[in-house]
């Protein structure tokens, strides 16, 4: 079993004043804790607290601007980790942001961007949460570490696992995409499908962590692992030299990315950095639509009952979002909005994303474009606003999905003689 030393790793982390439960504000030192305020079991989903004041004298626009690391440890000081803490090799974050000019010209929406998170090393978004469970596991010495997950997370720990030689134990639904449990054993990892949905590996998972001691990974019930996702947000302002976009469209399912963005836009905006939070779109299938039912009738998330999901977005695909708290956060403080959109949508937004931008998105990244197709509907965006989309998985995740899609659209292949009249009759030329 292993034996975390928190008191060891919290110091030097100067920058880290502690945690706060988002539920009754109760405050923690670094070392009192491990994942969650006491006061509330499993729901006590705690805030990791910076020093501002410290960050500001230790930190720039201008010194960022001159560092040559481009990946998420550029942002070393605005992390919960030692600043001589050892990181995994595999390159992670600054991901690229693409002016959609043939997108935009569709829509009317001359200001439109993508940041295509589906360029890390494991296909995405998650890559960054994963690499700072790495980094915390590691330092406290964790034997194994183990997350639950629809298949992304899981892959992503899986692959930079590998990377540094770290033995991991994953759980995951037995229906996730093949392609997803292909990367997992590849990776090396021990995988165990679990027989049920992705909240049954979620509690399984906590109840072997908390048994084998093993470093645990899962999404909100580590606050870590915001404090990864919030590098995407920084990246944004940097890219954006500092003048965020005014809307930002992300895909949402436990609801830890879109917590995560606005937790770095909150950082930055903290530090004077930023003027402005941009407003958050979270967009869910309707076939797994919790967080956008609990927004759109003002319901409480701890109240709130499970909300059965069955939708092929299996990357968005939840009973009951586990931080669900930020996510509800991040769309009121910035006063965004949850849309939800059919399956039928998200599938038809792969082969329209794709011969558009040349970006090949797996069902639940495709969503964004979806959910932007229904806020144009709707009038939520305007000619004048520059807007962004994250692609958080690559399509090659879930080439099942995608096939739904592009047979949806009409799209076929054609099989031909190998002979130039055979291409000149298909092409009618």
């Amino acid at each position: 079993m292993s034996n975390f030393n928190h008191t060891n790793y919290a110091q030097n982390l100067q920058h880290v004043l502690g945690y706060k439960c988002l539920i009754c504000g109760q405050e923690y030192q670094l070392h009192e804790i491990e994942y969650i305020c006491p006061k509330h079991g499993n729901e006590g989903i705690v805030d990791v607290i910076y020093d501002y004041d410290f960050l500001r004298n230790k930190l720039t626009k201008h010194q960022l601007a001159n560092c040559q690391e481009y990946n998420i440890w550029r942002y070393k000081p605005f992390l919960p980790i030692q600043p001589d803490a050892p990181t995994p090799p595999l390159l992670i974050g600054w991901t690229p942001i693409y002016y959609a000019q043939i997108l935009g010209q569709k829509l009317g929406l001359p200001n439109l961007w993508i940041k295509d998170d589906g360029r890390n090393p494991t296909a995405s978004f998650k890559d960054r949460a994963s690499a700072i469970a790495i980094v915390k596991g590691q330092a406290c010495h964790a034997e194994i570490i183990t997350t639950a997950s629809t298949g992304n997370a899981a892959a992503s720990l899986a692959g930079l696992c590998a990377s540094v030689g770290q033995r991991n134990v994953i759980f995951i639904p037995r229906t996730a995409p093949e392609a997803k449990i292909a990367q997992l054993l590849a990776y090396g990892s021990t995988v165990l499908l679990v027989d049920g949905t992705y909240d049954q590996a979620f509690e399984l998972c906590l109840e072997a962590a908390s048994e084998f001691g093993w470093y645990n990974r899962n999404t909100a019930y580590n606050p870590l692992m915001s404090e990864g996702k919030k590098t995407a947000a920084l990246e944004i302002c940097e890219q954006f030299n500092y003048n965020p976009p005014d809307k930002i469209f992300v895909s949402v399912g436990d609801g830890c990315i879109i917590g995560g963005l606005y937790k770095g836009f909150q950082d930055l905006q903290a530090l004077g950095w930023i003027e402005k939070i941009p407003q958050l779109i979270g967009v869910q299938s309707k076939e797994s639509a919790y967080l956008y039912e609990a927004w759109k009738n003002n319901e409480s998330v701890l109240d709130k009952p499970p909300i059965k999901a069955n939708t092929q977005a299996d990357s968005i695909g939840v009973n009951l979002p586990r931080d669900r708290l930020k996510a509800i956060r991040a769309v009121t403080e910035t006063k965004g909005k949850f849309l939800a959109v059919s399956d039928e949508s998200l599938l038809a937004a792969i082969p329209a994303l794709g011969s558009a931008t040349g970006i090949f998105a797996e069902p639940a990244a495709a969503a964004v474009y979806a959910g932007l197709l229904e806020a144009v509907a709707q009038g939520l965006v305007s000619a004048s606003q520059t807007i962004l989309l994250i692609i958080t998985g690559h399509g090659l995740k879930d080439i099942s999905g995608a096939m739904k899609g592009i047979k949806k659209a009409g799209l076929n292949s054609r099989v031909i003689e190998p002979t130039l009249c055979a291409v000149k009759n298909h092409l009618n030329l």
